[in-house]
């Protein structure tokens, strides 16, 4: 290794000090740029009223769609992070409602502090990636709570993490059954009464009148949190577990993919990855923190119809998809239409991961998508999501001299090492 090149890299990496500072860096840089797409149903239907399928400098905005900038995004994040750190510190919010017994504070480690736990009840939305943004701004740690989950999940995982508030609100749009999660005095959640719940949409949201947030982003604490978010296991092997997460390897894993993919701000990516997957992280902070614009399809449409997806990724020129191989399996098929060839021209990266890849769906893949770049990723919620990685171009020469069934999980990305 170039050591030159190596010191070069790592002061490079010493400027991104955290994801606040990114995303404050992508929001000032493009105020009036469309950060969030909040498509309103499958698009094959809907007149295109506003940009054209090719660029995300101006991205195509359908009938119905709500769209939202990076002005609006950062405004908003602002605006909660000051409500929250308030009602943290026992301030009244008027659309803060209470439990009937109080919640008790969680104890601090000696040389870390110990974050309070904030609850993210909602669909993938614009209103979660401000909620997740603001609580990471104010030094805190998010929890994401699935809204699809059965409620005794839900409840479990709250109980068994010490939750001290919970952030709920249906989307902002509320077609395709969202509106279903939208959160009164009536919610179970909410008669639970098992901790405060903030309701938060962008419909509603309280402005702040005193302009710009004046609180300083946790990098700059002397003592930094031990963990920005906690995630529960799937529980495939047992009970469910919880797993903190850290901000560097967030950090490492975005801009370990930003040095060998990079994105340019120019292209339209997809939010569509349950908020209970790791993955869901990645998919939109890769673009909110580059200045993409992000295109969220409503998630009750997909989850009753996997093959929806093709419409959304053809009618906004998506570039980059991730996803599982059995849901690749499932779609396939549409790809090969002729109904979607424009999918076949648009699509740039595909990355695949959460599964084994079978040689033969990379074979089909390869063919039908020529000139796409296919990543086969492989991690879990414990590192943070990925660990490993491995570039299929590489597959030709590796299958001249041997026999495989699978595609190969690859090498390490940065500053990971793998211990067999």
């Amino acid at each position: 290794m170039n050591k030159g090149s190596g010191r070069e890299n790592q002061q490079e990496r010493e400027q991104h000090c955290c994801i606040s500072h990114e995303f404050l860096r992508a929001a000032n840089c493009n105020p009036d740029k469309i950060a969030v797409i909040h498509a309103a149903a499958s698009p094959s239907d809907r007149k295109l009223i506003n940009g054209s399928p090719s660029s995300s400098y101006n991205p195509p905005v359908y009938e119905g769609d709500g769209r939202f900038t990076f002005s609006e995004v950062l405004a908003s994040v602002d605006s909660l992070s000051s409500r929250l750190r308030s009602i943290l510190d026992h301030s009244d919010d008027p659309h803060l409602i209470l439990p009937l017994t109080s919640v008790q504070p969680a104890a601090e480690f000696i040389n870390a502090y110990r974050p309070k736990i904030i609850g993210v009840y909602m669909l993938p939305s614009v209103e979660y990636i401000i909620s997740v943004l603001s609580i990471l701004r104010i030094g805190e740690a998010f929890l994401p709570l699935d809204p699809t989950w059965p409620k005794d999940r839900i409840l479990s995982v709250i109980s068994s993490s010490n939750v001290g508030l919970i952030i709920a609100c249906g989307s902002s749009f509320n077609e395709s059954g969202i509106g279903y999660y939208l959160l009164d005095k009536s919610h179970w959640l909410i008669e639970s009464g098992i901790c405060p719940v903030l309701c938060f949409s962008m419909e509603e949201r309280v402005e702040d009148t005193i302009g710009r947030s004046n609180i300083v982003c946790h990098c700059e604490n002397e003592r930094q949190r031990s963990f920005c978010y906690l995630m529960y296991t799937s529980g495939s092997t047992g009970k469910p577990k919880g797993v903190c997460g850290t901000e560097q390897g967030l950090l490492n894993r975005f801009l370990w993919m930003q040095d060998l993919y990079p994105l340019h701000g120019e292209e339209l990516l997809l939010f569509k990855t349950s908020i209970s997957f790791i993955d869901h992280l990645q998919e939109f902070l890769s673009a909110i923190l580059t200045a993409c614009t992000l295109v969220v399809p409503p998630i009750i449409e997909l989850k009753k119809n996997l093959i929806s997806i093709i419409h959304f990724l053809q009618a906004y020129s998506i570039s980059r998809l991730t996803t599982v191989p059995s849901l690749m399996r499932a779609v396939l098929p549409a790809l090969q239409s002729q109904h979607n060839v424009h999918v076949r021209s648009s699509l740039k990266l595909l990355v695949l991961s959460g599964e084994v890849l079978p040689l033969s769906m990379w074979g089909i893949i390869s063919k039908l998508f020529p000139k796409i770049s296919i990543l086969n990723l492989y991690g879990s919620t414990e590192v943070s999501g990925d660990c490993t990685y491995f570039d299929c171009k590489r597959l030709p020469s590796i299958l001249e001299m041997n026999t495989l069934e699978s595609v190969p999980i690859g090498l390490p990305i940065s500053n990971c090492d793998i211990v067999l």
